[in-house]
């Protein structure tokens, strides 16, 4: 079964499933989701603690940065606490050589730079997914 909140990922990655999956199949759920009462209910609960640090900011970076893209009302409050935070600078990419660090730690969002995780400009895209409101010309 395909997680349809943010909370049922972090289940599915504490279970042992790999995160790229289970966050990628969430993605799918929430930009399918009619309307913004139940994209904002997808990233209300707080998603259970993984033993990753790095998955736990992960998480908070992904509620705030869906909630932004698509104008939600609120970003849910558990995205703010300390534990969503990095102490030190993750660059979530494989390829992470220096020229690749320098260019990840300018183009990444705020929501995940502000977090230590520097990323690529449009960290959440998938190819069969809408483009945010506001959003159409990237």
């Amino acid at each position: 079964m395909r997680p349809d909140t943010l909370a049922r990922t972090a289940e599915c990655v504490a279970s042992g499933h790999s995160l790229d999956r289970a966050l990628r199949e969430f993605l799918d759920e929430f930009y399918l989701a009619p309307t913004a009462e139940l994209k904002s209910s997808m990233l209300a609960d707080e998603p259970p603690a993984v033993g990753d640090p790095r998955v736990e900011s992960l998480f908070g970076a992904v509620a705030e940065y869906l909630a932004h893209q698509y104008g939600l009302p609120d970003v849910p409050d558990w995205a703010y606490s300390p534990r969503r935070y990095l102490d030190r600078a993750w660059h979530a990419s494989p390829m992470a050589d220096e020229g690749m660090r320098e260019y990840l730690t300018f183009s990444s969002p705020a929501e995940f730079a502000s977090r230590n995780i520097f990323t690529e400009e449009r960290p959440l895209r998938r190819a069969r997914g809408p483009r945010p409101p506001g959003n159409e010309s990237r």
